[in-house]
């Protein structure tokens, strides 16, 4: 059902979405593009919530988009066909989400899966995850964003080798390559993801949200306009700078 094809569970200040289509490795379809902006847009304005985590039910992160669904050019049976470019705009707004993010990447991640991890902060994926582009194998073109997002972490030559290719690459193999932050075991994936919102969530919630809107402001500024624009405090201090500083030992 639509309703449940993205799942979201809150837990000590941490917001865990979960595609949940399972039977097809979490393959992308309409409903679950329109639940996960649902989730969101509702997180962009939940200040209880200090990191975000996305990751897949089952033995899979994601499969990618639903190819039999574009093979047999199916419309959403529930509701009207998506607008256009929905799609790539709910990755846009998974980016643009205050909060820090995190993809937790076990088995499959290709292609609208990988851009979909791509659109988060931080990819934590198990060692023997599969990772890759393989919009070429089908002779699909990218248009969700890995044009972008996969040569900002990997730069352009591994950008292109990867998407000319098709090739799968394990997790560690993507975290030497800078396309993962961590690769763990896989049985290690879970407790390494929650240790790490757990770190996110203990410090300032406002240094990280300026961090990550400075950062996302700079992307088109020279060195030098950048750091004159780190130096203007644009986004101001913490409003939990005294706070802190009356507990430091």
């Amino acid at each position: 059902m639509a309703e449940n094809s993205v799942l979201r569970y809150d837990a000590d200040r941490v917001s865990t979405l979960t595609l949940n289509r399972p039977d097809k490795l979490n393959a992308l379809t309409p409903p679950m593009f329109r639940s996960l902006r649902i989730h969101i847009e509702d997180l962009m304005h939940d200040e209880t919530i200090g990191c975000v985590v996305l990751t897949g039910a089952g033995r899979s992160f994601c499969a990618g988009n639903d190819l039999g669904g574009i093979a047999s050019r199916e419309s959403d049976s529930e509701e009207e066909p998506l607008p256009a470019h929905f799609q790539a705009e709910t990755i846009d707004a998974l980016e643009r989400l205050p909060q820090p993010t995190i993809a937790a990447v076990r088995g499959h991640c290709f292609t609208g899966g990988l851009e979909l991890a791509l659109g988060c902060d931080l990819i934590v994926a198990t060692e023997s995850a599969q990772l890759g582009d393989t919009h070429g194998q089908w002779g699909l073109v990218a248009a969700w964003g890995m044009t972008v997002r996969l040569p900002e972490r990997v730069g352009k030559a591994t950008a292109k080798e990867l998407m000319y290719t098709a090739r799968r690459i394990s997790g560690a193999e993507a975290a030497a390559a800078g396309l993962v932050n961590r690769a763990v075991g896989d049985d290690d994936l879970d407790s390494t993801v929650a240790e790490m919102a757990t770190q996110i969530v203990g410090n300032s919630w406002d240094t990280s949200r300026i961090n990550k809107s400075v950062l996302a402001d700079q992307a088109p500024m020279t060195r030098t306009e950048a750091l004159a624009y780190e130096r203007s405090a644009p986004y101001g201090r913490p409003r939990d700078l005294q706070e802190r500083l009356s507990h430091r030992r």
